[in-house]
């Protein structure tokens, strides 16, 4: 029996479905037939598709900004035991059925470089940038900036082969290099890291009704 209020029937098969197949294979019509709503009120809530994009990428984001959060939360209080904590995400994300990799760098490649969609996809990985540099700032890096980008193209570049290969070593491959990073980038202040709280990239939960998405 169908419950739901119809613009969250819409969003949630849409983000089913966009995520599974991409965003331009999917069209306005399976999205209404799928959600079982009438035309009428499909446009209603979402008068053109690039809106219900957005809305998609704003819920991609919330779920896998918290999740992230969460893993680097479950590292310890040490900001520095946190940027490798918060590797257990990936590891989480790619061991997922149907995992196709970062739904930000797909909905990219797809977008329009100048859209709204396309700039909603650089906007985030920008906060996630930003965030992972407050993080190495607070560790104490002599270089912040340059850690945050590495960590960030290590976490991106996870992300991606764990879409093509499914390998379940490459998030900890991931975990590890950053581990050698941020232990050089302190190296000068701090205790090498040869562990963290949880075992081994993969350890952070995720909410499991979304298991899919990830950027």
């Amino acid at each position: 029996m169908i419950t739901s209020a119809p613009p969250d029937r819409i969003l949630d098969t849409a983000f089913r479905l966009f995520y599974a197949r991409g965003i331009r294979a999917v069209g306005v019509d399976l999205i209404i037939a799928e959600s079982g709503v009438a035309k009428a009120t499909f446009y209603k809530h979402f008068p053109a598709k690039d809106e219900l994009v957005l809305a998609y990428l704003e819920k991609v984001d919330g779920i896998w900004t918290d999740q992230l959060r969460a893993a680097a939360e479950a590292g310890g209080p040490d900001p520095a035991g946190q940027l490798i904590g918060l590797f257990d995400a990936l590891g989480t994300a790619c061991r997922r059925d149907g995992y196709r990799g970062c739904a930000f760098i797909n909905a990219a490649a797809e977008a329009v470089p100048g859209t709204a969609v396309h700039e909603r996809t650089v906007a985030h990985k920008q906060a996630v940038l930003t965030w992972l540099r407050d993080l190495t700032a607070q560790a104490g890096a002599d270089d912040p900036d340059s850690l945050a980008r590495s960590l960030a193209l290590l976490l991106d570049g996870g992300l991606a082969d764990g879409a093509i290969g499914a390998d379940p070593e490459a998030p900890r491959a991931a975990q590890q290099a950053a581990r050698t990073l941020i232990t050089a980038a302190l190296a000068h202040d701090h205790p090498p890291f040869n562990s963290h709280p949880t075992a081994s990239a993969g350890a952070a939960s995720a909410p499991p009704s979304l298991p899919s998405a990830s950027a």
